[in-house]
């Protein structure tokens, strides 16, 4: 019998997710290590590696690791994030909807993408520019294409410079992702390529430093996301991110 008044997800994703914080708890891992590659983490947990691979891309996600190409999968070495259970709790308990989750990322990340057509520095313009290929590149992948559409809109968060505006568009993407990885692989090929070009002009407007446009292509975007997902969960006749 456990007194824990928690219970915990037993699927074997999270317990991947639970294993590499246990390292960074027991400070085996600090910011800016790496971590052991998908072949020793599924063996040493006892799971597949494309089970490794789903976990690290929710940790991506969450913020807990980051992906370097051609170099592996490390501990952020940057700023810690807010942690974003509290917000999943309140939207269980609140039942938030898409709408309302579109809603605040309307009000936040609108502002963020004036601010960072005002603020954003050559490495901030590079981080985005990064996640606008990387989108091209990963339109055959829905669940890839996800984490850099989110990584994406962090970058832009990060580029105006303001700390508590950025934690907070961590916090509603962490809780977006949850509701939209259960829908992601309906996405169409034309869905994503539009998806891919609404983020490239956002990008190009923050690179011309035209806070007004970027504000105006970030909010077309959001509206043009939401009434996508709209459509794409109708058949299931319940709402999703």
């Amino acid at each position: 019998m456990t007194n824990d008044p928690q219970p915990r997800r037993t699927d074997s994703t999270q317990q991947v997710i639970e294993f590499v914080r246990g390292l960074i708890a027991r400070g085996e891992l600090h910011p800016g290590d790496r971590l052991p590659a998908e072949r020793q983490l599924a063996a040493r947990i006892g799971v597949s590696r494309p089970t490794v691979r789903a976990a690290l891309r929710a940790l991506a996600v969450m913020g807990g690791i980051e992906s370097r190409h051609g170099s592996g999968t490390y501990i952020p070495a940057g700023p810690p994030r807010l942690a974003s259970e509290p917000l999943s709790f309140l939207a269980a308990l609140h039942g938030l909807t898409r709408e309302k989750i579109y809603e605040a990322r309307r009000v936040l990340e609108v502002s963020a993408a004036g601010l960072a057509a005002e603020r954003a520095t050559p490495e901030h313009l590079a981080a985005i520019a990064e996640e606008v290929v990387n989108l091209f590149a990963t339109m055959d992948d829905p669940q890839n294409f996800l984490v850099h559409d989110i990584r994406f809109h962090r970058a832009v968060a990060a580029a105006g410079d303001n700390s508590i505006i950025a934690s907070l568009v961590e916090m509603v993407s962490a809780l977006y992702f949850e509701h939209r990885v259960q829908t992601a692989t309906r996405a169409t090929d034309r869905n994503l390529r539009d998806a891919a070009q609404l983020h490239r002009g956002i990008y190009q407007a923050i690179c011309a430093g035209d806070g007004d446009l970027a504000r105006q292509l970030m909010n077309e975007h959001l509206l043009h996301s939401s009434a996508f997902q709209e459509e794409e969960t109708k058949g299931d006749g319940k709402e999703a991110g």
